[in-house]
């Protein structure tokens, strides 16, 4: 099966973007997927910030979008944005890293007047960098996301039901992606 990597653009260890996320890739490793998480909060500061495209932690997250099938990419929307944390990662990274990839992009948000920020601040973004698909993306109200104090997490039954289906056609579309083989000059 395909292999996807998770990525976090949340600065917040504790937020409900990053629990969606996780919660999310469980269901893909039910469909039989590797799933690796990424949470961009855990790249050290001075790697992002300073632009150091040789710090160890750079090179890594590099190889990692480049060693995967698909990619999920899920932030919080800051000023009908995506975060700068993810903004920072998404600079240093190769101009095509997800060339051949399929993503699937995802948000978190306190108002449905950002909803449009995956397709009009993200989606450009992931396209510019070489994505073969971009599947539907989902917004999700915060208010539609509970954190339990056990770390568990519980999603409105209506929006579960959109968050299982992107899901699933994410996971469909990396079945039907063929990786991008270079030719010979």
């Amino acid at each position: 099966m395909p292999s996807v990597l998770s990525v976090s653009g949340s600065p917040s260890a504790s937020s409900r973007t990053n629990r969606l996320l996780r919660h999310l890739d469980s269901r893909l490793r039910a469909q039989g997927h590797e799933v690796i998480p990424l949470d961009v909060r855990t790249i050290p500061a001075e790697a992002l910030l300073g632009a150091d495209f040789r710090h160890p932690a750079i090179i890594e997250a590099t190889e990692l979008f480049d060693r995967v099938d698909g990619v999920v990419v899920g932030t919080p929307v800051y000023k009908a944005s995506y975060s700068g944390v993810l903004k920072a990662l998404l600079d240093l990274l190769p101009q095509y890293a997800l060339t051949g990839k399929t993503v699937l992009p995802l948000a978190t948000g306190g108002s449905v007047a950002h909803v449009l920020a995956i397709d009009y601040a993200l989606r450009p973004v992931l396209s510019s960098m070489g994505a073969a698909h971009i599947v539907q993306g989902w917004f999700t109200l915060d208010k539609d996301i509970t954190v339990h104090e056990d770390g568990s997490l519980t999603v409105t039954p209506t929006t579960g039901e959109a968050l299982t289906q992107v899901v699933d056609q994410f996971s469909a579309a990396l079945g039907r992606t063929t990786p991008v083989l270079a030719t010979a000059s």
